[in-house]
């Protein structure tokens, strides 16, 4: 969340290497431009040869549902929309525009009824891209990804989480069903002046970061400011704890391919959570604390760090300017490898009864493409596949340390997918149990067996799929 993240946000399938994202370093992606990424090209995967054209439209109106309400986010949203509507004055883009929590509750309604958005942001994951694949509500974009070169502009690592398979039982390989225009992470934000006052420095190291918990609570400072409310923000906050336990174990559970979570990474990261919330860590009933809230509470200077995606950083630049500071979670060791939850933003796709698909099309090859990027830099938000703006960020800004983590975590393969992805269910179940631990009603291991239970249920049912359906 967002996926969102505003949430949050993605991945898994057989055929996902490992890396989540390279976006820093364009890759030569590994599919052949229109075909669906599974090896062998299938009916309507063929490359087409025209880019359509909106000013042949006609008079055209595109209706488009996202969650991009932030400041940074929704500000490129709404320039890149005013720029599209003028290079094609026949075609009026009416946005719905919803908190990720609205979108993620009322889309497959809308998606489904009479009139459908024409263009909508899906969060990743069985939970909602498969769902909707499955009941037959999204187009494949195959086709358009060879007109617009999306397959050499994305590596597959990207394109990839974007996939379903034929069948709809796997994901992360199969027909294309999106395309993401922001790449994320949940990154440590900290209040310069907070951590000087402490006598702390950015940390170097999770110990540091860890022992420095104590220092400021010692001195009468919020630790880690931290809103539970909307229940998607303790994904982020145990994805980072578990993901510093194991983070290839993590990758392969929510890729299909892992062991599960009833293990001593899920409950060791459960019961760090707990003593953080116990030890006055976290803010004293953070689950009746809004996410935007506790958002709000950090900028004005009440807590040292948070705990959130890189979605947040142009609102929060706004009101602390210089004294804002992002990194990675710092490493196990200095100078090490970082790792933490992330991937890319929510997919943008179109809907199988669009009435404008091919326009649509346009509007998302728009949106993504290397001036999008540049506005997307320019407003404080981190594109999936930075362009030139972004090599003119200086590196001593919170703009230029976002990147210089986007580029670290890339480069050391350290992006783990968001765990919400990992079942149709798994979203509600996560998030309801995490408010459980952070109340302190749930135990780590009944924690674990909660996750487990819900993990294990669907690979059994998946495994049974394969088996009725033969080789493929």
């Amino acid at each position: 969340m967002e996926l969102a993240r505003t949430g949050a946000r993605r991945p898994r399938g057989r055929a996902v290497p490992a890396a989540l994202a390279i976006g820093v370093v364009l890759l030569a992606a590994g599919c052949v431009p229109g075909t669906d990424g599974s090896g062998a090209a299938g009916a309507g995967t063929g490359a087409a040869t025209a880019i359509p054209d909106p000013a042949k439209a006609g008079k055209t109106t595109l209706t488009v549902w996202d969650q991009e309400i932030r400041g940074g986010t929704n500000g490129e949203i709404q320039q890149l929309n005013r720029e599209f509507e003028r290079k094609y004055p026949n075609v009026r883009i009416k946005r719905v525009a919803r908190s990720f929590t609205d979108l993620k509750t009322t889309l497959k309604l809308a998606v489904s009824g009479n009139h459908p958005p024409d263009v909508i942001q899906a969060n990743q994951g069985y939970p909602d891209m498969v769902a909707f694949v499955r009941a037959g509500l999204l187009a494949p974009l195959d086709n358009y990804a060879g007109i617009y070169d999306w397959n050499t502009r994305y590596p597959a690592t990207l394109l990839n989480l974007n996939r379903v398979s034929a069948d709809g039982a796997d994901f992360g390989r199969g027909r294309l069903y999106g395309i993401s225009q922001t790449g994320e992470y949940i990154g440590l934000y900290y209040n310069k002046e907070r951590l000087k006052q402490a006598g702390l420095q950015p940390p170097r190291t999770w110990g540091e970061f860890t022992d420095g918990l104590a220092k400021l609570k010692d001195r009468g400072e919020l630790p880690i400011q931290f809103g539970n409310l909307d229940k998607y923000p303790a994904i982020h906050s145990f994805g980072v704890l578990h993901d510093q336990l194991g983070a290839a174990d993590a990758r392969d559970t929510v890729l299909g391919r892992g062991g599960g979570f009833d293990n001593a990474a899920t409950k060791s990261a459960a019961a760090t959570l707990a003593d953080w919330a116990k030890r006055g860590y976290l803010p004293g009933g953070a689950n009746g604390l809004g996410y935007d809230d506790a958002a709000k509470k950090f900028a004005s200077g009440d807590g040292a760090y948070l705990l959130t995606g890189t979605w947040q950083l142009a609102d929060l630049k706004k009101s602390m300017g210089d004294n804002l500071g992002i990194m990675p979670p710092p490493p196990a060791k200095a100078g090490g490898d970082p790792v933490t939850t992330g991937g890319q933003g929510l997919a943008w796709s179109i809907t199988s009864r669009s009435r404008h698909p091919e326009v649509a099309a346009a509007y998302l090859d728009f949106l993504t493409d290397a001036h999008a990027a540049d506005v997307m830099t320019r407003h404080g938000v981190l594109p999936a596949v930075p362009a030139k703006a972004a090599a003119g960020v200086s590196p001593d800004s919170v703009d230029g340390q976002m990147i210089a983590g986007w580029k670290r975590l890339s480069a050391a393969d350290g992006l783990v997918p968001y765990l919400d992805y990992s079942t149709p269910t798994f979203y509600d179940t996560l998030s309801a149990a995490l408010q459980g631990v952070v109340s302190g009603k749930t135990s780590p291991d009944g924690f674990a067996a909660t996750l487990q239970k819900d993990y294990g249920a669907f690979m059994k049912k998946r495994r049974e799929q394969h088996t009725s359906a033969g080789p493929r």
